[in-house]
């Protein structure tokens, strides 16, 4: 993940004879932008139907209704998933198959299920149910994932806040919060291609995080690997090996991994994975099985049919990586050319994932948005990429170019563009 800036006169170093030419052609071009009455979408990283109709041959099978071992998946049964899927994806996720549960089609559910086991019943290392602990407190990385803040404000755990930079976390910034807080009980990471921004953590900040002291023993990592094998580019990043490394540094059940096939097959109807300690998978089959006999083992075998190895995923993520690298790349060639060299904003230059990092001007986040509203182009939230949805320096914007086609990403990113200017000069103007 890279970032790209500008080459020509910035805004801050014009006079105010060329800034008042420049938002008279700011506004105009944003009053023709609202006059054509668009209607386009850049909130939430959705697959588009191209990438959907990668996977129609799911809909043909499974062809039979016994798994590897000879089990009917059509009966009860089997809470940590059929073997063969569970195989498959250890390989993909470099852990074993011991240490994998394949379940249902949600990541997400697997997320909640997990804090709320940790909640009323503490986890494997735990002295006690985290509801019994004065405070709960997580590490939350920003930029970041919205759904996740939204968890943990769900149940009333506090954030606090570290950098994110493009090798991980500030990992120093880390490591001393977790050292003499006991109530720092688990951080949030997407640890490839992280969203929104982009990164990828390094196996060495991977292996800090592992082996760093902490005050709570029963300090979780909650590595949700969402976008492991989606590659823009044909060099592809490898997640750090972080199960291997937390055993190795003697903290086996710190990191709980998940993943899923939603942005790799059907996004409503995939598979989600689990991964730990033996213990760990131990612990969560223990509790789900309070509440369920076993996962949709029908669609988890369609599942295996359908790849028929590891090797099969990767070969599908280079189809969709055709789908929608070309609009990544138009995100960037745009931004490039209306933004370049102005001094108004920088943006990030992923190598893979579903987003790009949008930084405006400081204080101009909301004002771009709300502009972008007006003329018809729907943006995710400022400050969607905070805890409690607050930048504190309101300038990040998620962009998510997938799901719209080509054209209208152009379209989308063109008028997006208009509103940055004309909110940067705004503020310049304001300033000067």
């Amino acid at each position: 993940m890279t970032e790209q800036t500008a080459t020509t006169t910035p805004l801050a170093q014009r006079s105010a004879e060329e800034l008042e030419a420049f938002a008279q052609e700011q506004q105009q071009a944003y009053a023709a932008l609202k006059a054509r009455g668009l209607s386009l979408d850049l909130t939430r990283g959705k697959p588009a139907a191209a990438q959907l109709d990668l996977a129609d041959d799911l809909l043909s099978l499974p062809k039979g209704v016994k798994d590897a071992a000879g089990v009917d998946t059509r009966n009860y049964g089997g809470l940590e998933g059929i073997r063969e899927l569970r195989e498959m994806f250890a390989e993909l996720l470099w852990v074993e198959p011991e240490q994998v549960v394949a379940g249902g089609n949600s990541s997400l559910v697997m997320m909640r299920d997990v804090l709320v086991d940790l909640w009323l019943h503490g986890g494997v290392d735990s002295e006690r149910p985290w509801s019994q602990e004065e405070k709960v407190t997580f590490i939350c990385p920003v930029p970041g994932y919205d759904r996740h803040f939204t968890l943990l404000d769900w149940f009333g755990i506090e954030m606090v806040t570290v950098p994110m930079h493009d090798d991980g976390p500030d990992v120093e910034a880390v490591a001393q919060l977790v050292a003499s807080d006991p109530t720092i009980k688990g951080m949030w990471l997407v640890p490839t291609y992280a969203n929104p921004s982009g990164s990828v953590v390094s196996q060495e900040i991977a292996a800090r995080l592992a082996s760093m002291p902490t005050a709570a023993p029963d300090f979780k990592i909650f590595w949700d690997n969402a976008y492991a094998f989606h590659h823009l580019t044909e060099e592809e990043a490898k997640s750090a090996d972080i199960l291997t490394l937390a055993a190795a540094s003697g903290h086996p059940h710190r990191p709980i991994m998940f993943a899923s096939t939603s942005k790799i097959t059907l996004a409503g109807a995939g598979v989600a994975f689990l991964a730990g300690s033996v213990e760990t998978v131990k612990w969560y089959t223990g509790h789900l099985g309070k509440g369920a006999i076993g996962p949709d083992k029908v669609n988890q075998l369609r599942h295996s049919q359908f790849f028929g190895s590891p090797q099969g995923v990767r070969d599908h993520m280079v189809k969709h990586r055709e789908i929608i690298a070309p609009k990544f790349a138009e995100v960037e060639r745009i931004l490039t050319e209306r933004l370049g060299g102005l001094g108004v904003a920088t943006w990030t230059r992923p190598t893979g994932g579903y987003f790009v990092s949008l930084d405006v001007l400081d204080g101009t986040a909301s004002r771009v948005v709300a502009l972008a509203k007006d003329a018809g182009i729907a943006l995710t939230p400022a400050g969607a990429s905070f805890p409690h949805g607050d930048d504190p320096r309101d300038r990040t914007i998620r962009l998510a170019p997938t799901f719209p086609p080509l054209d209208q990403v152009s379209e989308a990113m063109e008028a997006v563009a208009t509103c940055v200017l004309l909110a940067a000069v705004e503020q310049v103007r304001g300033q000067a």
